[in-house]
């Protein structure tokens, strides 16, 4: 299994969340963050500001499904400018059901 996290423009959550939809990747946890990137934050006149409205995803999958998400999230967030977000991309090697206590690998 593999996490995603993914920091995004918060305006391309639903197509997000309907890109993953299409590859059967319904789970995901979401929420708002502040955050920037390489460029700093950005300057519009005379302020600037450093930190901005970013949307945080954790999604898990299956190995196989890896590919899939990470091209959906892709093809749906790239608008080509600076800001689009970026995936990390982790190794998850258990997770529990609460409600059980059953183990998945």
């Amino acid at each position: 299994m593999k996490m995603l996290q993914a920091m995004l423009r918060p305006e391309s959550e639903l197509k997000v969340v309907e890109a993953l939809e299409k590859e059967n990747i319904f789970a995901m946890t979401k929420w708002d963050v502040l955050g920037r990137g390489q460029q700093h934050g950005i300057q519009v006149g005379n302020v600037h500001y450093s930190e901005l409205p970013k949307l945080m995803m954790m999604i898990v999958v299956e190995d196989d499904q890896l590919g899939p998400a990470l091209k959906a999230i892709r093809e749906v967030s790239n608008t080509g400018r600076p800001g689009d977000g970026r995936v990390f991309v982790s190794p998850v090697s258990h997770s529990y059901t609460v409600r059980t206590g059953k183990m998945t690998h």
